[in-house]
């Protein structure tokens, strides 16, 4: 009889002890649940606001001014201000009312693991701060080259001027993933390489060619200081006004129409000036 009856008491206190298991699980599922759906009305209710503000102080002129810069070329990359700090807000207040949900429901590891990732976003958005920074820098630099290279008529401005703009991506993209905390031990030494065999390449290049470059720019400073436009020449028995000196030709208007001379015939041939 006795063992009959504590079966019985041990039945009751199972039953007893699991329907306090599953009352406080419940109560805390319901708990989480109002957390959560509290925390939806009040991010609603922040991000309408901060929509309103952002569209007073008119932040997408920024917006404007960026996808004018054509960072990326002209792909279909565009950027929008407002709505990345509209989407950077929703989701902060999503995690810190996630947090508080999970410590409700006693989940100590999904509350931690979020904290982790709550500390690690200011790394995150001052390594996207950084890159931002450095496409601007780019995208000037680039433009610079550009605009000097076009003033002195120079050939070559857009290639030489993308490619210094991906060398700087590159810095500043490994720069900006130290500061989010990745290692970049092995894309540095990769880069390092392939950026040494680069500017090898183009020291031999330079190198090779620089005679003939050096020798044609002393011949255009030759012509030009020792010839003008409008002088009566002959040269080869051709006879005409010098029309124009370049730094690869001189071209006369002779009887018959215009005649383009290489400046290496006017260098070293005899040259015959009328006065």
């Amino acid at each position: 009889m006795e063992t009959i009856t504590k079966w019985k008491n041990l039945t009751l206190d199972s039953f007893s002890s699991m329907g306090e298991d599953i009352g406080s699980g419940l109560t805390n599922i319901l708990g989480a649940m109002i957390v959560l759906i509290i925390g939806w009305l009040i991010t609603k209710l922040v991000l309408i606001i901060l929509r309103k503000v952002l569209r007073i102080v008119k932040v997408d002129k920024l917006t404007e001014k960026i996808n004018e810069m054509n960072f990326f070329g002209k792909s279909d990359v565009k950027f929008k201000v407002s709505a990345i700090i509209l989407s950077f807000v929703k989701w902060i207040m999503f995690l810190i009312f996630l947090i508080v949900a999970a410590d409700i429901m006693n989940w100590s590891i999904i509350s931690s693991e979020i904290g982790n990732l709550l500390r690690y976003l200011p790394k995150l958005f001052s390594a996207i701060a950084l890159f931002m920074i450095g496409l601007y820098i780019a995208s000037f630099v680039k433009k610079t080259i550009l605009g000097v290279f076009e003033s002195f008529e120079l050939s070559g401005s857009k290639i030489i001027s993308t490619i210094v703009f991906y060398v700087i991506i590159v810095f500043v993209s490994i720069t900006a993933l130290n500061q989010a905390g990745i290692d970049t031990t092995i894309i540095t030494n990769n880069v390092t390489i392939i950026l040494g065999s680069f500017l090898l390449a183009i020291s031999i290049g330079f190198g090779l060619g620089s005679k003939e470059i050096i020798g044609d720019l002393l011949k255009t400073f030759y012509a030009r200081k020792n010839y003008a436009i409008g002088d009566k020449i002959k040269l080869n028995g051709v006879e005409g006004i010098i029309e124009s000196i370049d730094n690869i030709s001189v071209t006369l208007m002779t009887e018959k129409g215009k005649t383009i001379i290489p400046i290496d015939e006017v260098v070293s041939n005899k040259v015959e000036i009328e006065l």
